[in-house]
């Protein structure tokens, strides 16, 4: 039996300039940290042939290309896993729509428990390019590229997509005081509201070419952001992430809505200084960055919604038990 665990991770700045379709034509950057919420995928021998999987339903096949979980199917293709395995996938989150890109640590989670089945040690990067060929060249899912990096690596990254199609990923080594303090003044509140991001991002996506200049900004941003975090300038890290928001909303109809907006200046109007919503949009988790004296402030104002404390994780997805075969 092997477990393996792969964190979750909260995107601050550049998201949309991951996307292919833009960084072939100009340089996209993101900022993003790995954070202590991670997929579980579980993989064991069978004493016969046949496939089982577990997750928010049970399959029980004889064949891969019956397998109705698509990251499964391929993740066991591209492995060469083909038979006799019994895989579980669990989350500490909701699984779908809450924006900490848990799809694509699904997808790196069962590439590194497969591999590690198979006795094979890979890199992060083979997990993250081979989790970016299943989500977007095989199943054509209408996203970047961050997601599968900062799962894969850990940690909190820089990640620079150049024109050539090279994805550079660099740790920030922050001042570790400037790090903690970082972690202090983030906050993340689950506005209840779960949604499918696929139509948020087709649309995102379809819109990249009358996107073109806010997305430069974005990625101009994310340098921006690097640079106030490694001067320890966290406030205007903070605003950032504000000006970040509000670009953002220019990317798809669907990025924001009342509810939100709602949520979101009330929080302004008692001291904090920037946020956004995790990932596409539309609902998921609140990020706040709100200074430690209006943080009490802060969850009486979002008292109907649930927090969810969280650390900077350094690591990428890895095993953590491995009881052999």
């Amino acid at each position: 039996m092997i477990v393996v665990r792969t964190p979750l991770r909260v995107s601050f700045l550049g998201g949309g300039t991951d996307f292919a379709d833009f960084f072939d034509h100009h340089k996209g950057m993101v900022l993003s940290t790995a954070i202590d919420k991670y997929i579980y995928v579980i993989i064991k021998q069978r004493f016969d042939e046949e496939i089982y999987i577990n997750y928010s339903r049970k399959e029980i096949v004889d064949n891969i290309e019956d397998i109705q979980h698509e990251l499964v199917r391929e993740a066991m293709r591209i492995t060469g896993v083909d038979r006799g395995v019994e895989i579980t996938t669990l989350a500490d989150v909701p699984s779908t729509g809450t924006g900490l890109g848990s799809s694509s640590s699904v997808t790196v989670g069962l590439l590194q428990a497969l591999y590690s089945y198979k006795g094979q040690l890979v890199t992060a990067e083979t997990l993250a390019k081979n989790a970016c060929d299943i989500e977007i060249e095989i199943c054509k899912k209408p996203i970047g590229m961050q997601d599968q990096y900062i799962s894969a690596y850990g940690g909190l990254r820089e990640i620079s997509f150049d024109k050539d199609n090279s994805i550079v990923v660099s740790d920030l080594l922050l001042d570790p005081e400037v790090k903690r303090r970082l972690n202090r003044n983030l906050m993340l509140f689950y506005t209840n509201v779960s949604r499918p991001s696929e139509s948020i991002l087709t649309e995102q996506k379809m819109n990249i070419d009358n996107s073109t200049d806010t997305l430069i900004e974005l990625s101009k941003l994310a340098k921006e952001g690097r640079n106030l975090l490694k001067s320890g300038d966290l406030d205007s890290f903070g605003e950032m992430l504000h000006k970040g928001w509000e670009l953002k909303q220019g990317l798809a109809s669907g990025v924001s809505n009342s509810v939100i907006n709602d949520l979101y200046n009330a929080t302004r109007e008692v001291g904090v200084i920037g946020g956004k919503i995790a990932g596409a949009g539309g609902g998921g988790f609140l990020l706040l960055y709100a200074p430690l004296g209006i943080q009490d402030d802060v969850r009486s104002v979002l008292s109907n919604l649930r927090e969810l404390p969280f650390v900077f994780e350094p690591d990428g997805s890895k095993v953590v038990f491995n009881l052999g075969r």
